[in-house]
């Protein structure tokens, strides 16, 4: 089983793009965030032509998360992150596919930071750890996949200065974080890439993705059943580099 997050950056306007992705690379499940599309919006019946029925929270503009399976039946679970009713937006979605609880998650940027933004990211996160705790009791193998918004460790990040005030790489958004894998989550990307796990996201300025300045934010962390199971696991770099590209690349796994 392949298991991909794409954070797909606007998914009408990628469409062409991702479609092509999902033909070249053959994903059976798929986390999609950043949608920027409203529930009524969501490009549905297009991506059911290409094969991939589809659960999703949409959110005009902004945020917005789906899941896609290219065979099997989505049990939709949660459409919130569970520990503040007042959290009205759509950054998380979690289901049951062929026995596995699927998570997408797309965390806050965080920025500017000091301030709301950043104090709401930081909530936000520790929401995540404490729900991650009910999910790994399920007994049922688990993954958390998508857009984190943190920059794990200096090595995830290309040698730079520039970045060292961003919400990304700040030392509490990387202890929560840390937290999670310290409770028995995986990093796949890190388990596979031991000493230089690959970028995921490239910004559009000074020409960053054709020199490779890239950082590593959208992750897939494994609970230990699904850790037992992870054969391979990667980045699609390429679908940075086309046109009208999302600045962010496919990160995939594949378990038996």
């Amino acid at each position: 089983m392949k298991i991909a997050t794409f954070n797909v950056n606007n998914v009408n306007k990628r469409l062409p793009n991702l479609i092509a992705w999902l033909k070249s690379s053959k994903p059976d499940i798929v986390c999609l965030q950043e949608l920027k599309a409203d529930q009524a919006g969501f490009p549905k019946v297009a991506l059911r032509k290409a094969g991939y029925s589809a659960a999703w929270v949409g959110q005009r503009t902004w945020n917005g998360v789906a899941i896609l399976s290219h065979r099997s039946e989505i049990v939709v679970t949660r459409r919130k992150l569970p520990g503040d009713a007042k959290d009205v937006q759509s950054r998380y979605l979690e289901a049951v596919i062929d026995g596995i609880i699927v998570v997408c998650l797309y965390a806050p940027n965080g920025n500017p930071r000091p301030g709301p933004k950043f104090d709401y990211k930081l909530a936000w996160l520790r929401r995540l750890n404490r729900h991650a705790v009910t999910l790994r009791k399920t007994g049922a193998p688990v993954v958390l996949a998508g857009d984190f918004n943190v920059v794990p460790t200096a090595d995830d990040i290309y040698p730079t200065k520039s970045w060292d005030k961003d919400a990304l790489v700040q030392p509490e958004a990387r202890r929560l974080f840390a937290a999670l894998l310290a409770k028995g989550w995986t990093d796949a990307l890190r388990e596979m890439y031991p000493d230089k796990a690959p970028y995921t996201f490239w910004t559009y300025w000074r020409g960053r993705f054709e020199r490779d300045a890239g950082l590593r934010i959208d992750h897939l962390l494994l609970d230990p059943l699904m850790a037992d199971r992870l054969e391979k696991a990667g980045v699609d770099r390429k679908i940075r580099g086309k046109a009208d590209a999302s600045d962010h690349a496919p990160a995939w796994i594949i378990v038996t």
